[in-house]
């Protein structure tokens, strides 16, 4: 098990860039995938990015392919998650997520510790 904190969030003009930050407590290096999800209010949470155990292979949701880029440093036990051309719709709650096991990789079941969150806001 390890514990996740987020940072990072805030209020952004759309248009505008965030970057959030996935401190572990633990090694990361052994864990399959990290990921980051969102959760807007009233909505499901749902997959936003991951990245593999290497940070070799990335993956995107189709709706920030393109605009956001998640990257791992294994020695440093973090994973970002860089936001650009933030759009209102991307306001949500972030939150940075671990996979120990196999599995869908955006199917937020298969993670096993997350973090507390992060408030991002995007204005139009």
């Amino acid at each position: 098990q390890v514990q996740l904190v987020e940072s990072g969030g805030g209020l952004v003009q759309a248009g505008g860039s965030l970057r959030l930050t996935c401190a572990a407590s633990g090694v990361i290096a052994g864990i399959y995938t990290m990921g980051w999800f969102r959760q807007a209010p009233g909505e499901e949470r749902e997959f936003v990015a991951a990245i593999s155990g290497s940070g070799e292979r990335t993956f995107y949701a189709d709706a920030v392919k393109a605009r956001f880029t998640i990257s791992r440093d294994n020695t440093r036990d973090t994973v970002w998650l860089q936001m650009n051309s933030l759009e209102p719709e991307d306001t949500a709650v972030y939150y940075c997520a671990a996979r120990w096991n196999g599995g869908s990789r955006s199917d937020s079941n298969q993670y096993s510790d997350w973090g507390q969150g992060t408030q991002v806001t995007v204005s139009s």
